[in-house]
């Protein structure tokens, strides 16, 4: 039985790892830590605020990772967190979490809207359509493991 992926995968999986590794050059080049710029690129998507466990179910990071991330942005001044309820809490930019956010993560978000805005729409509604069929897919799968 063969283990390997298939040369398809192999080449899924390097472009995906040449993806995250252009996130993480720009996140450098920024200043901010991967995980710090995944809950701000998160809260600039939500409006400036949202639930915390929206941010670990939007990002993909783990609760641990989002409060770790969390503590030192808002020793920072960057966001603060207040209750949403008895056992939720939300995540605010401050101002000064704002104007970085628009540095930083905005920043990233408008090169992101330029290369969709440069390809036809066509090609960005197929390759939407591809990737979504792939998460559903593999997360299908998944339920068998």
């Amino acid at each position: 039985m063969q283990y390997g992926p298939s040369r398809e995968m192999r080449r899924y999986n390097h472009l995906m790892g040449e993806i995250d590794r252009v996130y993480h050059e720009m996140s450098l080049k920024l200043g901010l830590s991967d995980s710090a710029m995944i809950v701000l690129y998160t809260l600039c998507e939500r409006g400036g605020g949202c639930l915390l466990r929206d941010i670990c179910r939007c990002s993909g990071l783990s609760k641990q990772t989002v409060n770790s991330a969390l503590r030192k942005l808002e020793a920072e001044g960057t966001v603060y967190l207040e209750p949403a309820s008895a056992r939720s809490k939300r995540v605010r930019l401050t101002e000064a979490g704002q104007a970085l956010a628009a540095e930083t993560a905005g920043r990233i978000i408008q090169i992101e809207n330029e290369v969709f805005a440069a390809w036809p729409r066509e090609d960005v509604e197929r390759y939407l359509e591809m990737t979504e069929r792939y998460l559903l897919d593999i997360r299908e799968q998944a339920k068998e493991i």
